[in-house]
C-alpha cells in the first residue's frame, strides 16, 4: 500500500548545524500518528520540511508515492496538505466570519461548509463578527483547526495543538481530530506532552536530538513516555 506521507532518511541543518539526522517516518492513509518529543527534538523542523517551508538537506519527502522533496508550501496545499502551524497562525485583525470565508475553497458551496465548522465549534458561530486578535488562546486554537474542517485535507499536520490551552479545551480540539481522523484524513499530530492524542492515535513516534529513538503502540509509549524524556536531561 502506497502511504500518504512518508519520509525516508531525512536531514535538515540550519546553517553548518544539524538538526534533523536521518529521521524515517511512514504514514498510512487514514492513520493517525503521534510524534513526540522534548523541546529541541526536531519537532517543528520536521513539520516546516513536511509543508514545504524547509527543504531538507538530505533524504525524500513522499506524498501518496510521489516525490515532492522541496516542494513549496504552495504546491502542498493544493496537493491536499493543510498544517496548523504552532502559535495558530491567525490574523489578530480579521474577524471570525473573515478567517472562515478566506479558508473557502472557491468552487465549494460555502453554506455547507461552513455549517460544519458552526457544528463542531458553537463558540465560533456566536463571535463571527469578533476579530480573532481577542479570542482566548482556546478559541484562536478552534479557528485554526476550522480550516481542516473546511479544506477536507488528504493529509492534516497539527503542530502542539494543546500548548498553553486548559485540559478541557485539549480534549474538545482533539474530539474535533478524532472526527476528522473518522472522515478518511490521515493525521499527523506533533506534541510535546499530551496523552489525549496517544488515545486517540494508530501509532507513536519518539524523537529526541533530531533522531527517531522509539516507534511503538500509543499505549506503549504513554508508559515510558516520561523515562523516555528523562533520558534527555
Amino acid at each position: 500500500m502506497t502511504a500518504t506521507l512518508e519520509l525516508v532518511d531525512v536531514r535538515a541543518a540550519y546553517g553548518p548545524i544539524e538538526v534533523v539526522h536521518g529521521v524515517s517516518l511512514r504514514v498510512e492513509q487514514g492513520e493517525v500518528v503521534a510524534v513526540l518529543g522534548p523541546n529541541g527534538a526536531g519537532k517543528s523542523t520536521l513539520v516546516r520540511i513536511i509543508s514545504g517551508l524547509m527543504a531538507p538537506t538530505a533524504g525524500h519527502v513522499l506524498m501518496a508515492g510521489h516525490d515532492v522533496t522541496g516542494a513549496s508550501g504552495d504546491a502542498l496545499a493544493r496537493a491536499g496538505v493543510c498544517v496548523i502551524q504552532e502559535g495558530r497562525g491567525i490574523f489578530r485583525s480579521l474577524t471570525v466570519e473573515e478567517h472562515l470565508r478566506l479558508a473557502l475553497p472557491t468552487r465549494r458551496p460555502a453554506p455547507e461548509l461552513l455549517e460544519r465548522v458552526y457544528r463542531q465549534f458553537p463558540r465560533l458561530a456566536e463571535r463571527l463578527h469578533q476579530t480573532a486578535g481577542t479570542l482566548s488562546g482556546g478559541e484562536q486554537q478552534m479557528l485554526s483547526l476550522s480550516r481542516a474542517l473546511i479544506w477536507q485535507p488528504s493529509l492534516l499536520v497539527i503542530d502542539e495543538l494543546s500548548m498553553g490551552l486548559a485540559p478541557i479545551l485539549v480534549e474538545q480540539l482533539y474530539e474535533t481530530v478524532s472526527a476528522l481522523a473518522a472522515d478518511g484524513v490521515t493525521i499527523v499530530v506533533i506534541e510535546q506532552f499530551a496523552y489525549e492524542v496517544l488515545e486517540l492515535a494508530s501509532s507513536a513516534v519518539v524523537l529526541q536530538q533530531g533522531r527517531v529513538v522509539r516507534t511503538d503502540t500509543p499505549a506503549a509509549v504513554a508508559r515510558d513516555l516520561a523515562e523516555l524524556y528523562l533520558k534527555t536531561a
